[in-house]
């Protein structure tokens, strides 16, 4: 089945173009069954990019999904516009009283800053918490799983002495996790951060599982066994060119970036990057949106009603 979004938002085209399927919602309208509600709180600054690099993935389903766009209600985007976010995007005040199936929380360019500092910390911590009752699993990304995982069990965050940047190798440790379902025993993953959770710290809580790590990069992906939250602390979303975006992007600023590892072929920036990471993305993204279904209330409203 599509992934249901409006036909208008920039994403529409690009995946259509990509041979993702998509529908609007008068075909929608026709299909009797439930869609599945999944709600993506985007964080990032440049919006529309991160849209297409979550609806890829949520939308190579064999279910029909619904994607709602949501975002914090007092923070203002540096690269969206305004008319893009009044077409497209809800607040979280304004959807807070909905239940969903699933929920994706971005990443956001802001891991240096304590949480604390953060200026919109304390809608965050609302979100968090509102997403027991009314969420039925919850994808955390990056910064997202770094403040969710904090939130929810006081993992703290160390500041790296440089940043963790390239696509490097991680071991599959639970292949028999319902969310590792056909991954290979290792396998790359884009990383680009500038903190890190550490195990020692996320194995004092008996309810946390780590999936996937690397002997370089440490912890990737945690499972929540009771909660169904998964946290994905980098970048299997990511596009092709989305390391290297960032690293012309620094290098035309003046910033002082090392090439990222393991990334541009034969170590030249000049030649196009390869993504070894797509298939096992879907895989994830495909075994949890299944995981939903299997589990799921099909009645939506019903969702939290037996916490």
């Amino acid at each position: 089945m599509p992934i249901k979004i409006p036909d208008t938002l920039p994403a529409f085209e690009t995946l259509v173009q990509e041979g993702v399927r998509v529908m609007t919602e008068t075909m929608a309208i026709r299909q009797d069954i439930r869609p599945l509600q999944i709600g993506l709180l985007n964080l990032m600054p440049n919006k529309i990019k991160t849209e297409v690099q979550m609806a890829r993935l949520v939308g190579a389903s064999p279910l029909q999904v619904e994607l709602s766009l949501i975002r914090i209600g007092g923070h203002k985007a540096k690269n969206t516009s305004e008319d893009h976010l009044l077409a497209f995007y809800q607040t979280w005040e304004e959807v807070k009283q909905r239940k969903f199936d699933g929920f994706i929380i971005t990443g956001a360019p802001i891991e240096l800053l304590p949480y604390e500092d953060v200026t919109y910390w304390a809608e965050m911590r609302e979100i968090l918490e509102w997403t027991e009752t009314n969420v039925h699993s919850t994808m955390n990304v990056c910064w997202g799983a770094m403040a969710a995982i904090y939130h929810f069990h006081g993992v703290p965050k160390y500041e790296l002495k440089e940043k963790a940047f390239g696509v490097y190798r991680h071991r599959n440790l639970k292949p028999s996790s319902i969310y590792l379902n056909g991954f290979s025993d290792n396998f790359e993953v884009p990383v680009s951060r500038w903190t890190e959770v550490r195990r020692a710290d996320i194995e004092k809580s008996e309810s946390l599982e780590i999936l996937m790590e690397s002997s370089e990069m440490g912890v990737c992906l945690v499972h929540e066994k009771k909660g169904r939250r998964l946290y994905m602390f980098n970048h299997v979303e990511y596009d092709s060119t989305s390391l290297s975006d960032e690293y012309f992007r620094d290098v035309n600023a003046g910033v002082p970036i090392k090439m990222p590892h393991n990334y541009f072929p034969h170590n030249d920036p000049a030649l196009a990057p390869q993504n070894r990471w797509r298939s096992h993305a879907h895989l994830l993204f495909g075994n949890w949106i299944n995981e939903i279904y299997q589990t799921t209330p099909y009645d939506v409203e019903e969702i939290g009603a037996d916490l």
